[in-house]
């Protein structure tokens, strides 16, 4: 929870949420969340009761103001915390709820897609992004790729989604030349997008660099969306919404494009059904006969 020695308390949520299973990132999420909690107070967590809990909830919905995303994932570390670690069922964490939202995603034409990748200037970065829209990845799926994820017989790429779950996804006949070709000028034994570090390239397959980093390819993005004059509220995920878009315009069966994303519910992949040209087109001639007159 935080950068200095480990306390039980702490030890012993981290073990809890190791054998639930939990990701890594949400361990990490969930611990930031106590972690918080404790400071807004000045006092450890396991000293605060629940009207404490009730009047922090209260805080950060009336003045802090956080979003829905933030909100759920406070109340689930929190509600973690007490209900698993310390085995104390509080009332509050029993009903509080962050309030419902519903937004529909930004999604970029065609043109623009392209608009936007061309005006990339790093190769690496290019071609990560290339890929993540061309097979509709998430952010860490595309940035994380292996070379043995390549299925150049089936075309297919498999992808280690998250909450280690596993899919494959078509592989375009033009993106696996892209791979090629981005893996020739670098040969990682391992990675499909090793990182470029201020000592080089080489320096970074020599010294194990990893992949390019979740910030560095957000950085990537947004320069190339800046440069290309585009003045729409983008960002790498806007990729994945805009490849299920197009599918969707393009033909393509919603079950098949639910399979391809990795949702679990059909629910989650029809919220693109409202941003397709197709479904606008429906409106726009009885629209235009409305207000003709006007």
């Amino acid at each position: 929870m935080t950068t200095k020695a480990i306390t039980p308390l702490q030890q012993r949520m981290l073990e809890d949420m190791q054998l639930r299973g939990l990701s890594a990132r949400t361990q990490e999420a969930y611990a930031r969340a106590v972690w918080q909690l404790a400071q807004h107070y000045h006092r450890r967590p396991d000293q605060l009761s629940d009207q404490d809990l009730r009047q922090y909830f209260l805080y950060l919905t009336n003045e802090k103001k956080i979003a829905r995303p933030t909100a759920t994932i406070a109340l689930c570390g929190i509600k973690f915390f007490y209900e698993q670690t310390l085995q104390q069922l509080w009332p509050t964490l029993r009903f509080v709820r962050p309030p419902r939202e519903w937004k529909l995603p930004v999604v970029l034409s065609r043109k623009e897609v392209r608009q936007i990748l061309a005006a990339v200037r790093i190769p690496v970065y290019r071609a990560c992004l290339t890929t993540i829209y061309a097979c509709g990845l998430r952010l860490l799926e595309g940035t994380r790729l292996q070379v043995p994820d390549v299925d150049s017989a089936r075309m297919l790429l498999h992808i280690h989604g998250k909450s280690k779950k596993d899919r494959y996804v078509p592989l375009p006949e033009t993106t696996l030349q892209l791979l090629r070709a981005h893996w020739r000028t670098h040969r990682s034994a391992l990675w499909l997008f090793p990182a470029p570090t201020r000592h080089g390239l080489a320096h970074s397959l020599a010294h194990d660099g990893g992949p390019v980093t979740r910030s560095s390819l957000q950085s990537a993005f947004r320069r190339a969306l800046q440069r290309s004059g585009i003045n729409k509220r983008a960002h790498v995920h806007t990729l994945r919404h805009s490849y299920a878009t197009h599918l969707l315009e393009a033909g393509v069966n919603l079950r098949l494009i639910q399979d391809n994303l990795g949702h679990r519910s059909p629910r989650t992949t029809a919220i693109y059904t409202h941003l397709t040209g197709a479904v606008r087109a429906t409106l726009s001639g009885p629209l235009n006969q409305l207000m003709r007159d006007l």
